[in-house]
């Protein structure tokens, strides 16, 4: 499986088909492997962040969430063809559940929200073995991963926001028996109906930042993310090719 390093952060060159089936086999496995939805936010999150960045590299699959990300590996003929978001994976894993035994614990949102989730997708197909909302202090993780253990779960679905899902998953994913974790961000409120995706349009041409932006413009702050972003590829790309210039 190919990658690239955008930013300090691994990013695997794996399209959705390929990343479902990935983590089929990883909730097989007996270690257990994290599974993470990179974004642009993230990755500029990981700029100040050492310890998210050294967890982002070192889970078992990193696939490429948001269009930035795209355009970054395109710019420099890297391997990304398409992104792979948490709903993507999410709804994908759901019906083939039962034929891969795939039982899932949902972790995140509110009880409502969860709850709403939980029921959408059993009536998919999906063989949910619990679910919790992410309305809970630190002092709790013990008895949210003897709650995710005593389940009998092998997927656990984080919705609890980014870096905190991933860290709290590399933190406890041993200890509630999965065998992979991946961050989902707000795939939870997508599939309770609480949030509305961009049609698939949009989301072809990659626009889904910017429908989300016009449905809830309180999100400006954001999306300044993206031109800083693109900003730091553009440079770390032109130090790339000096490098390399220079090497012939």
């Amino acid at each position: 499986m190919s990658s690239i390093e955008i930013l300090g952060c691994r990013v695997d060159a794996v399209g959705r088909e390929a990343a479902v089936e990935r983590v089929i086999a990883l909730a097989h496995s007996h270690a257990p492997s994290l599974v993470v939805t990179l974004g642009t936010e993230m990755v500029m999150e990981a700029q100040r962040n050492p310890r998210f960045r050294s967890v982002i590299n070192g889970a078992a699959l990193v696939v490429c969430d948001t269009i930035g990300l795209l355009l970054a590996s395109r710019l420099r003929g890297g391997p990304l063809r398409e992104r792979v978001t948490g709903v993507d994976l999410v709804q994908r894993l759901a019906p083939r559940s039962q034929r891969d035994e795939l039982r899932m614990f949902l972790l995140g949102g509110r009880p409502e929200t969860v709850e709403r989730a939980k029921t959408l997708l059993e009536a998919s197909g999906a063989t949910i073995a619990g679910a919790h909302h992410g309305f809970f202090a630190s002092d709790e993780d013990a008895a949210i991963t003897g709650q995710v253990r005593a389940s009998g779960a092998n997927v656990l679905l984080a919705g609890l926001g980014s870096p905190k899902q991933e860290l709290w998953l590399a933190q406890n994913l041993a200890a509630t028996g999965c065998s992979v974790g991946i961050g989902i961000g707000g795939t939870l409120e997508v599939l309770a109906g609480n949030v509305q995706r961009a049609p698939e349009t949009w989301q072809k041409l990659g626009l889904e930042w910017f429908y989300r932006l016009v449905r809830e413009p309180w999100r400006w702050r954001r999306q300044l993310a993206l031109p800083a972003f693109l900003l730091l590829v553009l440079k770390e790309t032109i130090q790339l090719c000096w490098a390399h210039r220079d090497r012939t």
